[in-house]
């Protein structure tokens, strides 16, 4: 495999290639790994970001981070052709082979593209202390990003229920813009 951080001349530009070869390089110990590790990234990148750059500011970079991580995972993983109902089969069957969680879909309007989601056994935040508050910005990003790619039309999604918030799912309004 090439050595797209070379050849591209910044490590911090991110392709699916630059995910590397994880089978090859992780030979004994798997794909796999503990979501606290997960976590433990996440959230550690969270805080340094909210001191660097403000509260909102890092949530919209989460955000952004995660339509980027939805847009190529809808390029290289997901089937684009199928039909909507084949689509989304598809993309509940791969979250759920992944362990990022368990997808629902609650609504779907055709005509306005307008949809409501549910993921539960949230990798991000299920498990989490009661903050009073939704967490889930990354998956914001991601969901909009699946969206998008499939459809071809941007999407503004925004969760409306979260763990961290008291609700045992994390629900996901998405609204073509």
């Amino acid at each position: 495999m090439e050595n797209v951080f070379v050849e591209r001349g910044r490590h911090s530009t991110f392709t699916w290639e630059s995910l590397g070869d994880i089978r090859e390089g992780r030979g004994d110990l798997g794909e796999d790994m503990p979501v606290l590790v997960y976590r433990l990234m996440q959230y550690t990148m969270l805080d340094e970001l909210s001191r660097a750059y403000g509260e909102e500011q890092a949530n919209e970079h989460f955000r952004n981070a995660g339509f980027l991580a939805g847009s190529e995972f809808a390029k290289h993983i997901l089937d684009l052709k199928l039909d909507f109902n084949a689509f989304l089969a598809s993309l509940q069957k791969h979250l759920l082979d992944l362990r990022i969680g368990i997808l629902r879909m609650e609504e779907f309007d055709p005509e306005t593209g307008n949809i409501v989601l549910t993921v539960g056994q949230d990798l991000d935040c299920s498990g989490l202390p009661v903050t009073n508050e939704n967490v889930c910005n990354y998956d914001e990003g991601f969901i909009a990003g699946i969206l998008e790619a499939y459809t071809g039309k941007k999407y503004k999604v925004r969760e409306v229920d979260c763990w961290a918030n008291g609700d045992r799912v994390c629900r996901f309004n998405g609204l073509p813009v």
